[in-house]
């Protein structure tokens, strides 16, 4: 797929003279119009376009909301109600920008765990994965500052908690914390860094974004029976079979998207977060937007001291949890790329799906709530956590060595066609 070139000749003169020059149509016939792409790609492969579109929303809206936001402690949670209130169509924009937040994140979501599920990270991919993994942290950073914006007592606490994870490292944990904060407290000059860094944010995602695409169209994509492109029959032009594809799982997602704007655009928040920023109030449980709730229960979970500090213990957790994922491609070595195929697999894979989800709960809980009898919030999540990463370090490289997988199709075409009748 990678030597695919395009059949595209320069109708008119203007045509022939631009593609001499800055070949754009060339490209976008190439690229974004004939692509040869798998046929047998399904609804979980539309993904891509979904987040892009997420991206420039996230974009558009946050642009619009900078215009009229004051990056200043005593002023910043006033100039968020007045965009609510007395900015032309203020309350959509703003509503779409902190909603679309967590829409971003719940497709972001949904794209990784089908590419655990499908081996999308398996050669010739690696590169690809690990550029999903670096958006993926890009976009953690920037939903976190831009969840500090709005100055109210949640965003105030969650960032005086989160920053001063940083206090644990040894010896440069203090200095980036001062350098994070502007200071020895969470205060003015923590919110204008935080504002800077939030507006560069997603434009340096966008960067990354184009190569990942990059990426994407050296192997070509992977597909649901993870066998790869062998002929002409494999495959269908990007365009028009994905591009409307693509815009409409876009249209069908857009709904519920639509739905919390109009009419639930508080829900997904916490109330205290209405509330100004008070420093000397301390809100009785501090929780943090939905989509960092299973990494905080991993951070939190940590709460005793093993050769290390349990407070640097919980940080290396809470690092790791997220930086493992770059060696997933070298901890998983089983040939067979799709889950469709290995049936053990299958097992554990749905397991660490509903782990996922019970360590966001976890997140979202008081650590001394009792669940199971005696045993609290902060007992059982230390389960989950261990199934977290043993899922990585100890499941899956053991899988690849043991597992039996099915038979695979000997192509994309038969898997997804009927055989071609004999010829004499």
């Amino acid at each position: 797929m990678s030597s695919h070139t395009s059949n595209y000749t320069p109708s008119t003169g203007i045509e022939k003279w631009l593609d001499d020059r800055l070949p754009l149509i060339r490209f976008s016939k190439e690229h974004l119009m004939d692509y040869p792409t798998p046929r047998n790609l399904n609804y979980w492969w539309t993904g891509g376009a979904i987040l892009t579109f997420m991206l420039a929303a996230q974009i558009v809206t946050g642009i619009i909301l900078a215009m009229h936001y004051t990056p200043q402690v005593d002023l910043a949670f006033d100039s968020v109600e007045h965009i609510r209130r007395d900015v032309n169509s203020g309350r959509i924009i703003q509503a779409t920008h902190a909603v679309g937040a967590s829409m971003f994140f719940a497709a972001v979501y949904m794209h990784i765990f089908r590419g655990l599920y499908f081996g999308s990270y398996k050669a010739p991919r690696e590169i690809l994965w690990i550029l999903g993994v670096i958006i993926f942290l890009l976009m953690m950073a920037t939903a976190f500052m831009g969840y500090v914006l709005p100055w109210g007592q949640m965003s105030f606490w969650a960032a005086a908690v989160i920053t001063n994870i940083f206090a644990a490292i040894p010896v440069i944990g203090d200095p980036i914390l001062q350098l994070l904060r502007g200071g020895f407290a969470v205060d003015n000059p923590t919110l204008n860094r935080f504002f800077s860094l939030h507006y560069l944010l997603p434009f340096i995602i966008a960067a990354v974004v184009g190569l990942h695409i990059w990426a994407l169209h050296v192997p070509g994509n992977n597909n649901p029976v993870g066998v790869e492109v062998k002929s002409e029959r494999d495959t269908l032009p990007f365009h028009p079979f994905y591009t409307m594809k693509d815009l409409f799982a876009v249209v069908v997602f857009c709904i519920p998207f639509a739905w919390f704007v109009f009419f639930a655009p508080d829900i997904l928040g916490h109330p205290d977060n209405y509330i100004q920023a008070n420093p000397l109030v301390t809100p009785p449980h501090i929780v943090p937007e939905w989509y960092f709730l299973p990494f905080y229960a991993i951070l939190r979970a940590i709460d005793f001291n093993f050769i290390l500090d349990s407070k640097l213990l919980g940080v290396i957790a809470f690092g790791g949890s997220i930086l493992i994922l770059f060696f997933l491609p070298w901890l998983d070595t089983s040939k067979v790329r799709s889950g469709t195929f290995r049936p053990m697999f299958k097992w554990f894979y749905w397991v660490f799906v509903a782990n996922f989800v019970l360590l966001t709960w976890y997140g979202a809980q008081a650590p001394d709530m009792k669940v199971l009898g005696n045993f609290t919030v902060a007992d059982t999540s230390k389960l989950s956590v261990l199934y977290y990463f043993a899922y990585f370090i100890v499941i899956l490289p053991l899988l690849s060595r043991f597992e039996k997988p099915r038979p695979l199709p000997n192509s994309i075409s038969e898997a997804v066609l009927k055989p071609a009748p004999a010829t004499n």
